[in-house]
């Protein structure tokens, strides 16, 4: 049976939210002691050639069997476009690869849990800002995410500007979206490297 246009729109961004979360899972392994860091960020390049081939195929038309994948994975503006899971995917990579886990793994976190967040309260459109409070909501969970390693490494006082300082740029990147030639950019790139390279640069500032 085919849905109604709303109740599919409904359903996909259901979908896409449950796929955003997934990422949580990326850096658990290196958390628990089972791989290093290094293996982690080499398994998110994989995962990068693995996106990498699927749009590929997705836009080259040669979709076949793959169609309820990316049903799940892509909006329609992202028709014609790199969609966003596989700018995801880079910026989760890009992020192992250029932090340490301290600054890492929290703004992986702030894309995969708080993003899904921030889109499940937001209704604006891909070109136009969230409102204040959707922001500041952001902020909150970004903060919250990263305090629990902020602090630990670098003392109460310092750790909670460390935090504030990837809370905010995350939280900026997700609402205020810049604009290429009147294209958003995704807040899938830009919230992992963005708070990562807040918090590295005010640990650096404090130190």
């Amino acid at each position: 049976m085919t849905l109604p246009a709303a109740a599919w729109r409904e359903r996909v961004e259901f979908e896409r939210r449950l796929v955003h979360a997934s990422g949580t899972l990326y850096p658990v392994p290196y958390l628990l002691g089972w791989i290093s860091w290094r293996t982690t960020g080499r398994l998110l390049l994989v995962s990068v050639a693995v996106a990498a081939v699927l749009e590929t195929l997705r836009l080259s038309g040669s979709v076949g069997p793959l169609d309820p994948l990316y049903d799940a994975l892509v909006r329609e503006y992202e028709s014609d476009s790199v969609a966003g899971y596989a700018l995801y995917q880079v910026s989760m990579a890009g992020t192992a690869f250029l932090f340490a886990p301290v600054f890492a793994v929290p703004a992986m976190w702030m894309l995969s849990v708080g993003d899904p967040i921030s889109g499940g309260l937001g209704e604006n459109a891909a070109t136009e800002p969230k409102r204040l409070s959707v922001v500041a909501a952001m902020v909150f969970v970004c903060f919250g995410i990263a305090v629990p390693y902020a602090i630990p490494e670098f003392g109460p006082d310092p750790g909670v500007i460390v935090a504030l300082a990837g809370a905010i740029p995350a939280a900026i990147a997700d609402g205020l979206p810049p604009l290429i030639r009147g294209v958003a950019v995704d807040d899938n790139l830009t919230i992992p490297p963005a708070a990562a390279g807040g918090m590295f640069l005010a640990a650096a500032l404090i130190a």
